[in-house]
């Protein structure tokens, strides 16, 4: 007599829908992100305690934040065509080894040189990845559903300014400005066997290549949207810069209070995340054209109450909403502008965002120079981002001069299939 004939139980992820795959798939990456958003804000809070521990002054401990910076440039467009033609599950996965390690090498700098050098590394990763963490995810999900899963991606970035920075400030204040690194690279470690184990696995493209991904290079509507984000989101940082002198000199709060106000900014982007992604799912265009509009309003507000305490807490928390509602719709829009090349396009925002950063801070810096108080940021932001707007228009009246199919109609031009590998 034969043995009756067993079935094995099918392994979890087989018995999950579609949905909740790329529910734990976006969530592997957001982990990521959270990551790479701790390590990157975190810094600014120990500027002192790291300048002591290397032995330099708070300029020259300014420049480790530079060094990132600019290896979050240099990177983005280099790691991607360099993992061109690999599956972006693995070029994921490799990108967030290099990550953990650089923070771990600046665990181990004894010096000011090493400490930039580490620097540099870590930032390497973080345009490329989360670049290749939006295709994955806006290719696990349907059409009309990109701007969200985008944005819940970017919501890793959001949520480490609520959680992440304050809690890597406290500890790196308490046991020294090494262990905020130590957590990073935990992080990093945690995002690792999360993406390997949530992320589905699929080959690359055979047609996958580093001539395909720089030819996103050749295309007029992805450098203006690039300029988008650079001039567009200085306004943003031209605030956030400056936002520790601002709210003690002008709105009178004591020092004591910076972490609820940077708490609230961080609230606000994890609700400009989550608005940001509906309103890139309804039109992406249209969305981008609203923000800038909105972001240059809500400067001007903060610029002329923010003496006002109740209302400098308000407007703390529209700003950092109104700066994330942007960044799902120049993620998406890029996915577009960008058929055959989504990677590279999408990881360039990054490299944009973080000169928008170098920007902001240059032209507010500037205007507090020249004796114009610590108000006159947000009015320079607030130009900037009517000049963004105007890029934005300039770019919507080519598409209208020349039609091209998007995704939203014609899904496959715009992220090919290899874009889900």
């Amino acid at each position: 007599m034969k043995a009756p004939m067993t079935t094995l139980p099918s392994p979890p992820a087989a018995r999950r829908d579609p949905a909740t795959i790329a529910a734990w798939a976006i969530l592997a990456l957001a982990i990521g992100g959270f990551g790479i958003g701790t390590t990157e804000f975190a810094m600014m809070g120990l500027l002192p305690n790291v300048a002591e521990g290397v032995g330099i002054s708070i300029p020259e401990a300014g420049h480790v934040i530079s060094a990132y910076a600019l290896g979050v440039v240099v990177g983005a467009p280099v790691l991607v065509a360099i993992g061109a033609k690999m599956p972006r599950k693995v070029l994921a996965l490799g990108l967030m080894v290099l990550f953990t390690l650089g923070n771990l090498s600046s665990v181990f700098a004894q010096d000011y040189t090493m400490l930039l050098v580490s620097r540099f590394i870590a930032g390497l990763p973080h345009g490329a990845y989360f670049g290749v963490a939006a295709v994955l995810a806006a290719s696990l999900v349907a059409p009309t559903k990109r701007g969200h899963a985008i944005a819940m991606v970017m919501m890793g970035l959001a949520v480490a300014n609520v959680l992440g920075v304050p809690l890597a400030t406290y500890v790196g204040q308490q046991l020294g400005w090494r262990w905020l690194f130590v957590m990073v690279a935990a992080i990093g470690l945690v995002t690792i066997v999360a993406i390997t184990f949530l992320v589905p696995a699929k080959k690359a493209h055979p047609d996958a290549s580093i001539r395909g991904e720089l030819s996103a290079l050749r295309r007029g509507q992805v450098w203006l949207t690039l300029l988008v984000g650079v001039v567009g989101f200085g306004g943003f940082f031209a605030v956030y810069t400056y936002v520790a002198n601002t709210m003690t000199d002008v709105a009178g709060f004591p020092s004591t209070f910076l972490p609820v106000i940077v708490g609230l900014y961080g609230l606000g982007m994890v609700a400009g995340s989550l608005v940001g992604g509906r309103m890139a799912d309804w039109s992406v265009m249209g969305s981008i054209y609203a923000m800038m509009g909105f972001i240059s309003v809500s400067l001007v507000i903060y610029a002329v109450s923010v003496h006002i305490q109740w209302m400098a807490l308000i407007m703390i928390f529209v700003i950092g909403a109104s700066g994330s509602m942007l960044v799902p719709s120049l993620q998406t829009r890029l996915l577009d502008v960008s058929p055959g090349a989504p990677t590279l396009a999408s990881s360039l925002n990054h490299s944009a965002l973080n000169m928008a950063n170098a920007l902001g801070a240059f032209a507010g810096g500037l205007v507090i120079t020249w004796g114009w108080g610590y108000t006159a940021p947000a009015l320079v932001g607030a130009v900037l981002a009517v000049l963004g707007l105007g890029i934005a228009l300039f770019s919507g009246f080519l598409d209208k001069l020349k039609p091209r199919p998007t995704a939203h109609n014609e899904p496959h031009t715009v992220v090919p299939s290899r874009a889900a590998d």
